[in-house]
């Protein structure tokens, strides 16, 4: 979960929350296929729809992966469908709204209960029981990752968790080593040392980031999200915003305004900041882009052990309307064990999820390296915690905090009146979801 992907998280946010919403998407979406068998073809040929998000790369991949299924499965033909981000979702919304969604699509926890609460999606629990499907085999607990109220609504493809990534010359020129067990003090410490010995910004700012909010939370014995609400008060949003908006001022995050001129391209391999908080696998833009050399830093702490990380995904998840089950749970169960497909697949949607397939995948480059390093490291260490619940509307909310965020270290708001704006439309997303 490429240069693509950052620019995805950022365009995935209103397409999905609002347009569901205003489609009306409600218990009309349930279907017929929620059983164990297959499509009552009488043993011809099935073919069931599979839609995913992307670019050209990941496209070519997946294709190479269903030719190879097709191979292997010659009575199941798969037809395909990509979209970028927000084009995927308009689309999904409107196939869903009118009763004919894609058998299987590639899915991401934000959306999972918005979802599964209009019963779009396919619970996959009978698959598992009818030995269509395995769960067994998932590398640090992430076949549980979409177990939603009893029900298994999809198995991820990849993982991935909160890193930190750093400009490695200007953290040397600067004499500052990030460290595991290294505290919020310390990386604070570090971004004056930075910026005084370089005279760049020691962090893009993190302010809009909701996810490195979350971490913040978890380690404080809180989360950004419940499984029904926020799980933090507007109090605590004021003060992070405070001191973030003081660390602009001061220089020590980036100017907001080149952050935001410079978009798709991240401010850290822009050169104008030493470091920014992203998903570990997003790692890859940064040579890509930048003329440095790049690291993935462990998170700052609190006390010095507690992280708050977990493992994230994308997944792929069937639809209930499906009159193909048993077909799609065996396509599903393919594209996530088959060690071959994680051969071709390698990171591209984040560390491979399963044990056969993450050993399958040998990394040659530099990036993918220090990717599944990081996590092996992370896993190993014993910081990883259950993911922090999304409820259904919880794809509106992210698209509110980055955008109150945005306005606000641009100086059209307080951190007062931003944070209040904040609860007030989350409120109105997550009680109207």
């Amino acid at each position: 979960m490429g240069t693509h992907r950052q620019v995805e998280r950022r365009t995935i946010l209103k397409a999905a929350g609002v347009t569901l919403g205003s489609l009306g998407l409600g218990s009309t979406a349930v279907g017929c296929g929620g059983g164990t068998g297959g499509s009552g073809s009488g043993g011809g040929p099935v073919t069931i729809r599979y839609a995913w998000w992307g670019a050209d790369d990941r496209a070519k991949k997946i294709n190479q992966s269903i030719a190879l299924f097709e191979k292997k499965h010659p009575k199941i033909k798969v037809k395909t469908d990509f979209q970028p981000y927000q084009d995927f979702w308009k689309k999904f919304n409107t196939q869903a709204a009118g009763g004919n969604p894609p058998d299987v699509i590639q899915n991401a926890v934000t959306f999972l209960r918005k979802y599964a609460a209009r019963n779009v999606l396919l619970d996959l629990g009978p698959q598992v029981k009818a030995g269509n499907l395995r769960t067994e085999g998932f590398r640090s607990g992430l076949e549980k990752f979409a177990e939603i109220d009893g029900k298994l609504l999809g198995l991820p493809v990849g993982s991935n968790s909160m890193g930190y990534i750093v400009d490695e010359k200007l953290y040397e020129k600067a004499g500052v080593t990030p460290e595991h067990g290294w505290t919020w003090a310390d990386w604070a410490a570090g971004l004056e040392k930075i910026k005084a010995r370089t005279g760049v910004a020691g962090d893009a700012g993190p302010s809009g980031i909701m996810y490195y909010y979350d971490l913040i939370l978890r380690q404080k014995g809180k989360a950004f999200f419940t499984e029904k609400g926020l799980g933090f008060q507007e109090s605590d949003l004021v003060a992070e915003w405070t001191e973030a908006m003081k660390r602009t001022r001061s220089g020590l995050y980036a100017a907001p305004k080149r952050v935001e001129q410079l978009k798709p391209k991240s401010a850290t391999a822009a050169g104008i900041s030493a470091g920014e908080f992203t998903w570990d696998n997003f790692a890859v833009r940064y040579s890509a882009e930048g003329r440095s050399a790049y690291a993935i830093a462990p998170i700052p702490t609190v006390d010095g052990k507690r992280t708050g990380q977990y493992l994230g995904s994308l997944m792929l998840s069937g639809t209930r309307r499906t009159k193909h089950p048993k077909e799609v749970a065996t396509f599903i169960d393919f594209m996530v064990h088959d060690p071959e497909v994680g051969r071709i697949m390698g990171y591209d949607r984040g560390v491979l999820a399963t044990k056969a397939q993450f050993e399958a995948f040998r990394p040659t480059d530099r990036v993918s390296k220090q990717i599944a390093a990081y996590e092996t490291k992370i896993a190993g260490s014993g910081v990883l915690e259950p993911i922090t619940p999304h409820p259904a509307g919880a794809d509106v909310v992210e698209s509110t905090f980055m955008r109150l965020a945005t306005e606000m270290s641009l100086g059209k708001a307080s951190p007062g009146e931003a944070a209040s704006k904040f609860f007030a439309e989350a409120g109105v997303a997550l009680g109207s979801a």
